[in-house]
């Protein structure tokens, strides 16, 4: 199965490969950036995707990703109260905070929305605490489901973003953890949409400008250092046909709050104005019956072990036609998920993408005389 996920994933870099020499991306002033259609899982576009940059307060978009897991295990409740320690109350003076204080405990809520809203890196110290019982323990955390993700460029030394060596990452990996965010918790993400949140009786705004500019994003963060410039992640949900597509932007090392915001909403717009997605095939669907030798059955379903949803720019759908490359003889047994062939996706007679094709079900041996009759039909062939 994991090979299978690897072929799709092959066929879909080949397909971005193929759009990018078919519709030049738009002029991005930032060191490095990309474009991601999470509903394809398709990279659009992108520049230096895996030039390794300090990610600044994009840090804590894995800080909420490692607190929701624990709210999901049940390891700790939104309305749980957290003593606030020194080292929270202390952390860098001229960053920004959501200013809690050792002398009154803080909901878990109110520090995700202190975490993501206002950025508060105090926030980040007190959750992880909470989480892990200590900062270097959550870090350990954090790592661990970098790796599980497949981060293989990112690295954590804290939960904040505060400049450290070891604290680093990319553009690519950071799409991904965008992109998980909001596939596996999305009763969180909404806190990204929150535009202020008062602590304290001190009011701040979400550092995200989309959110004011544009009805359409949604969410995600924003952050800034010395070292990292600039950056951002958006993410907007726009329609596509009968349903809705949603892409991330990653923006990153630009030289204002201004620019990362001009050019995270550039890149977003691009992407919906020259990109359709659409639906090729359903998980489980048998896009063909061909015969099997040797089987207890005639013939085999064969398709794909996931949906299958491509983006391509703009018109090139309509003009897409399948081409079938079967590994034929097909001959029993066969497991299901077998790799049997390829289905490759034409445009004017030129492959767009390929696409591993795979058994949908499980054919056994025949009995030793059907067996036998197919060998020697196979003989006579």
């Amino acid at each position: 199965m994991k090979k299978i996920i690897a072929a799709l994933a092959t066929s879909v870099l080949m397909l971005t490969n193929a759009v990018a020499q078919t519709l030049p991306p738009p002029n991005i002033a930032a060191r490095s950036w990309l474009l991601l259609d999470a509903t394809s899982g398709q990279i659009i576009a992108s520049q230096d995707p895996n030039a390794r940059i300090e990610p600044a307060s994009l840090t804590k978009i894995m800080t909420a990703y490692v607190t929701f897991g624990a709210l999901r295990d049940k390891k700790i409740d939104l309305k749980q109260m957290v003593n606030v320690s020194t080292k929270a109350w202390k952390v860098d003076s001229s960053s920004s905070k959501m200013f809690i204080d050792p002398a009154t405990p803080v909901s878990i809520n109110d520090l995700l929305y202190g975490l993501m809203v206002q950025s508060g890196n105090d926030a980040a110290v007190a959750l992880a605490e909470a989480v892990a019982g200590d900062e270097s323990a959550f870090v350990v955390m954090m790592n661990k489901e970098a790796q599980r993700m497949g981060l293989t460029n990112t690295h954590f030394a804290n939960p904040h973003g505060l400049p450290s060596p070891e604290n680093y990452s990319t553009a690519q990996d950071l799409s991904i953890l965008a992109k998980r965010v909001i596939l596996d918790f999305p009763e969180f993400y909404k806190i990204d949409s929150v535009k202020s949140f008062t602590y304290n009786k001190i009011t701040q705004p979400n550092r995200n400008r989309l959110l004011w500019l544009d009805p359409t994003v949604d969410g995600m963060k924003t952050g800034h250092t010395e070292a990292a410039g600039y950056c951002m992640i958006a993410s907007a949900h726009r329609p596509n046909g009968a349903n809705e597509r949603r892409l991330i932007s990653v923006v990153l090392g630009t030289s204002s709050d201004q620019s990362r915001t001009q050019e995270s909403q550039k890149l977003l717009n691009w992407g919906f104005q020259n990109f359709d997605t659409v639906k090729l095939y359903s998980k489980g669907q048998a896009i063909a019956t061909p015969e099997i030798w040797k089987g207890s059955h005639s013939s085999v379903k064969i398709g794909f072990t996931n949906d299958v949803l491509v983006t391509v720019p703009k018109g090139v759908a309509a003009k897409m036609k399948p081409l079938l490359e079967r590994k034929d003889p097909l001959v029993a047994p066969l497991a299901e998920n077998s790799r049997v062939g390829t289905l490759k996706m034409m445009v004017d007679g030129k492959p767009l993408l390929e696409l591993p094709v795979v058994a949908l079900e499980t054919v056994d041996q025949a009995s030793i005389f059907g067996r036998a009759w197919d060998s020697l039909r196979l003989w006579m062939k």
